[in-house]
């Protein structure tokens, strides 16, 4: 039997200010580099679309539905001003929505040469899981869908028994996605285009499959082969089709029943690999990827030298670390390594990268002028 597993990512970025210190410098804090208002403001503009997205969800929960979500840590703390937001994620839990875990400050700390501080912050998300929701989070969903070739075999380590990658042509080469592959722990690969079609053209009324209802979506999985489909979707354009006035949330409600007529069962990431065999993929254990190619994150100088810069910080921090100052410096730092920030430097963000690179290294730039003070 064909199988539908759904993974959504939970999580609100925490934008950098434009920032030049033409006043002098200041003492480093959160909100000298980062726009805690805008911050706050999306939060509280995005909490009616998320609560109706919950109460949809949980109806489609009762008709059968299984869900699993990686919700940041940086998103979990952003809930401390409306608390009623973990509250119905508390709520999907109890019906049996499952959670993944991730790195906690959505960075790409995994592409750092040393993986101390990517074993850090995966912790401190896992435990902030177990916390908050009393569940120990078997499934890994890198920031951004990263997979590099030391990947599995760190998780693995880390006692995670199943990987969500993104189904990149580089892994592919041709094969479908649509299976448990064998990796240093079993991996599922994003279907792209059917995620696609519901994380970015679902509201498009351009769009020749317009408008997208349950059971034509339901009969495309029935025409593929494998053995089980996964579509990973950001959860924010759920909000954003929601503010487009589709049909969205009656979708989702529909979607397991149109599946169950065509014989297809939803299932948990853990599910899937208990119902399915592991196949052979190569590719997946000697190649990199990330959601819509690493060239995303690291394909030009500016995004290149970023990352450089971020594992030099990570040192002088490490030699600071009997300051008072050390915890404070270590977060900020952390929210430095937000997948976002490289995003907005990218050649394809609409000739925008380049002014956002200047404010970013000027950031950057303050914010390695207070370690030295502090080292000093």
């Amino acid at each position: 039997m064909q199988s539908v597993c759904i993974c959504s990512e939970v999580h609100l970025p925490c934008v950098l200010k434009w920032y030049w210190p033409s006043e002098g410098y200041r003492s480093p804090q959160f909100d000298t580099y980062f726009d805690q208002p805008q911050i706050f403001s999306a939060l509280e503009r995005s909490l009616p679309q998320m609560l109706s997205t919950n109460e949809a969800l949980l109806d489609s929960i009762d008709n059968g539905a299984k869900y699993t979500f990686d919700i940041s840590g940086i998103f979990l703390d952003q809930c401390k001003w409306n608390p009623a937001i973990i509250e119905s994620f508390q709520e999907l839990k109890d019906r049996g929505a499952g959670f993944a875990s991730s790195p906690y400050y959505h960075s790409v700390s995994s592409l750092f040469p040393d993986s101390k501080e990517f074993r850090e912050q995966v912790s401190m998300h896992r435990n902030k899981i177990r916390d908050i929701f009393d569940i120990n989070p078997s499934t890994f969903i890198n920031s951004e869908l990263i997979l590099t070739k030391d990947l599995s075999n760190l998780l693995k380590e880390m006692k995670f028994k199943c990987l969500i990658s993104e189904g990149s042509d580089n892994l592919l080469y041709g094969n479908d996605p649509n299976h448990v592959y064998d990796n240093h722990i079993p991996t599922l690969l994003r279907h792209i285009s059917l995620s696609e079609d519901i994380e970015l053209r679902f509201s498009d009324q351009k769009w020749i499959s317009y408008p997208l209802i349950a059971d034509k979506f339901a009969s495309w999985i029935a025409n593929m082969e494998g053995d089980v489909t996964t579509l990973h979707f950001k959860y924010s354009s759920i909000l954003s089709h929601q503010q487009s006035r589709s049909d969205v949330l009656q979708f989702l409600m529909d979607l397991p029943e149109s599946l169950e007529r065509y014989g297809i069962s939803m299932v948990t990431p853990e599910e899937a690999l208990k119902s399915f065999k592991t196949k052979e993929l190569p590719s997946i254990m000697n190649k990199s990827t990330s959601r819509y190619g690493m060239h995303n994150l690291v394909g030009n100088h500016p995004q290149h030298l970023y990352m450089h810069e971020l594992v030099g910080i990570g040192k002088m921090l490490e030699s600071i670390k009997d300051s008072p100052e050390y915890d404070k410096m270590n977060c900020i730092y952390r929210y430095l390594q937000q997948s976002e920030i490289l995003l907005e430097m990218g050649s394809d963000n609409n000739n925008q990268g380049y002014e956002k690179a200047v404010n970013t290294f000027s950031v950057l730039s303050d914010f390695k002028r207070a370690l030295l003070e502090v080292k000093a």
